[in-house]
């Protein structure tokens, strides 16, 4: 295969992302410039046949001491992954990569798909791709990382056909719960950059309800402020009496949309809020062009033991469909340092989580 891999500049990128198999919007110029402000940098590079772009990827890397470094595809690379003789073209150039730029590891958590809807087995519903992609990883000695930074699961929703065809697709208590918010006076709209501030007070406040770690507000201000001026998100307030009770973040990008913000008061959540924005947000997602709505996460361990099934179950009420990923993956570039890294890396975590949510309940007064 005559494959030739080049660096590209950030302009046109966009572009490319979008025209390839599993576009995704963390391997855009806006998610890389979000990252730039946390202190990583960004490279981008593709594989091309002639004129025809294949594959390409949107690498971060985080500099560390003695001229060591990480390395990170967020949702890459992208390619057609069962083309077996463009996939090994592409990780045998990111292995090189690694050791060239005296990376510890390269993390890659591309959306691979091992299986479509719950099964007690993992490897029930499976697909052939996704398996075969994860026994390339481990022919090659790549290993399942223990640090997943994105959702290994999702759910997804359908945004074709009309929106009977979306209600016929819910459970029968969304669909009861979304017509009580609209019997309950719940009203939606659109938030603006005015709404920052209100919008940061309701995800705090949500955090220390459900317990997740956020990070300051002046970051979410960045993200909501950068993805709005390029026209790829909105938020969505709900309101009771003109009380905002719940907002959610549409985020879009070459035809697909993600829910990755969502936020609630404790007052009125009888009135089932989150139901109408949900709604409101699939017909928001439909007229910017998206046929997928990313809901965002889903349980690894599909039983009432993992944190995440209660909004599992709302977000499958919505009717979506489960899809498990393969997850994140490192090539270990320096076994020396990363058995090092692997070790300190959880008693770090823990204390930067201990110490964001002891931030974020004192700016609520919890």
């Amino acid at each position: 295969m005559s494959l030739v891999m080049t660096a590209h500049a950030a302009e046109g990128w966009n572009e490319i992302v979008a025209a390839l198999p599993g576009a995704h919007l963390l391997q855009t110029n806006e998610w890389a410039q979000v990252k730039q402000s946390l202190g990583w940098s960004s490279q981008r590079f593709v594989w091309q046949e002639g004129e025809q772009v294949r594959a390409a990827v949107l690498l971060l890397r985080r500099a560390l001491p003695l001229g060591l470094g990480m390395l990170y595809a967020p949702r890459g690379p992208l390619l057609d992954w069962g083309d077996v003789a463009l996939r090994n073209r592409v990780l045998d150039d990111l292995q090189a990569l690694a050791h060239q730029q005296r990376a510890l590891f390269l993390k890659l958590d591309a959306e691979v798909w091992l299986g479509r809807g719950i099964c007690e087995d993992e490897e029930g519903g499976g697909l052939s791709e996704g398996v075969a992609v994860r026994a390339e990883l481990e022919r090659r000695n790549w290993r399942f990382s223990a640090e997943q930074i994105q959702f290994r699961n999702t759910v997804l929703l359908d945004l074709r056909g009309d929106e009977q065809t979306w209600l016929a697709r819910m459970k029968q208590k969304a669909r009861y719960n979304l017509r009580l918010a609209q019997r309950k006076g719940v009203t939606v709209r659109l938030g603006g950059e005015s709404d920052f501030g209100l919008l940061y007070r309701l995800y705090a406040q949500t955090s220390v309800r459900d317990g997740f770690v956020i990070r300051p507000e002046a970051y979410y201000r960045q993200v909501w402020a950068l993805f709005m001026a390029r026209e790829m998100a909105l938020p969505l307030i709900a309101e009771v009496d003109g009380q905002a009770v719940a907002a959610v973040w549409l985020f879009w990008f070459a035809g697909r949309a993600w829910y990755l913000y969502g936020m609630s008061a404790a007052e009125h959540r009888d009135k089932m809020p989150n139901y109408l924005l949900q709604w409101e947000a699939m017909r928001l997602a439909r007229e910017r062009g998206c046929m997928t709505y990313d809901l965002w996460g889903a349980p690894d361990v599909f039983d009432e033991s993992d944190s995440m099934w209660g909004v599992f179950r709302f977000k499958e009420g919505l009717g979506g469909t489960v899809w498990r990923g393969l997850g994140a993956w490192d090539y270990v570039a320096n076994p020396v340092f990363y058995s090092v890294w692997t070790r300190l890396l959880p008693r770090v975590l823990d204390w930067m989580r201990r110490r964001g949510k002891a931030r974020t309940r004192q700016e609520v007064g919890a």
